[in-house]
């Protein structure tokens, strides 16, 4: 018996209230913008700026008591973890701590520091911080210029793609997309405050990646039903091609989603921002793939003048359950 989310033939009518929907996404983006122009993001260590310390211990490296053991000095937002090399000794336990940038200063002090070892010698005796670098405020813009670009540069790959594997109208549509999707999840951490450093940008450019997937998936469908039906309205054909994939777009985002809840209840605070992200990506990329590219592409059109004979491009197996 195979397990079914959605029946096997389905016949949705996804455009009768696409103003319901489009207006939902455009109130989502506006309170984003708004909240990212007020109180911006909260930015983390990789953004801000701060102390890198490499420390060396004889004992085991216990993450949690270290955390708990630098929070009482309330030095603000501290990451921690824990380095693995097949050339260490077997008594040689080497970690990271990075610490953000203090008021009045990129750098900690030195009275900081030593507060800092004091309070880790209590559950590490012995440890020796092997090195202590600083990475200033100009680093850390450059940083966050480089993110930008990054996404920037995935979205603009994407929509030569598209463009040149359908229409400017595929195209177009994708791109909108892809853009709502990564407005949306920077609006969420901006709203939430949550933590904002490289993990997510990481995160965000899987989104795109994934977020183009299902669009591609659907689009495929798209063009082959277009010749296959050739005097059906382009609304009637949307409505066909997405409810024929519906069945994959929906098993493939809900079994991602139970890994994604599965690594964010159980996988601990270090990639816990980055799987958040990941979790709103897949919810936000397959809302848009359905109801913003589709709708994108039935606003602007597409030619009905192919003459080329319909043959499956890859999309033939995306009606499969499981």
């Amino acid at each position: 018996m195979r397990l079914k989310l959605v029946p096997e033939k389905t016949s949705f009518d996804f455009f009768s209230r696409w103003k319901l929907w489009l207006g939902l996404s455009a109130v989502l983006m506006v309170v984003g913008f708004v909240s990212f122009a007020i109180q911006g993001l909260n930015f983390g260590i990789d953004f801000r700026g701060g102390t890198t310390i490499r420390t060396e211990a004889t004992t085991a490296i216990d993450v949690g008591q270290y955390r708990d053991a630098i929070a009482q000095l309330d030095l603000g937002d501290v990451s921690i973890t824990e380095v693995f090399d097949p050339s260490f000794a077997a008594d040689q336990h080497v970690g990271m701590i990075r610490i953000q940038a203090q008021a009045g200063g990129e750098a900690l002090s030195s009275d900081v520091i030593a507060a800092v070892q004091s309070a880790l010698d209590a559950v590490a005796p012995g440890i020796k911080f092997v090195s202590v670098e600083s990475v200033g405020p100009k680093v850390s813009g450059e940083l966050v210029q480089t993110a930008v670009l990054a996404v920037l540069l995935a979205i603009g790959a994407v929509l030569v793609y598209i463009w040149l594997r359908f229409e400017w109208q595929f195209a177009v549509g994708a791109v909108v997309a892809l853009v709502h999707d990564v407005i949306l999840t920077i609006g969420i951490f901006s709203e939430l405050q949550i933590k904002f450093d490289l993990a997510i940008i990481a995160a965000l450019l899987t989104i795109v990646g994934y977020s183009l997937n299902d669009t591609v998936v659907v689009f495929d469908r798209v063009r082959e039903n277009l010749r296959r039906y050739k005097k059906k309205p382009l609304a009637e054909v949307l409505n066909i091609s997405i409810n024929e994939t519906l069945s994959r777009t929906m098993m493939t985002s809900v079994t991602t989603l139970l890994a994604l809840i599965s690594l964010y209840v159980l996988g601990g605070d270090v990639i816990r921002g980055f799987v958040f992200a990941m979790i709103c990506g897949v919810v936000f990329g397959t809302y848009s793939s359905v109801f913003v590219a589709s709708t994108i592409l039935l606003w602007l059109g597409v030619k009905r003048d192919w003459s080329k004979p319909t043959t499956p491009t890859g999309n033939q197996f995306a009606n499969v359950d499981a």
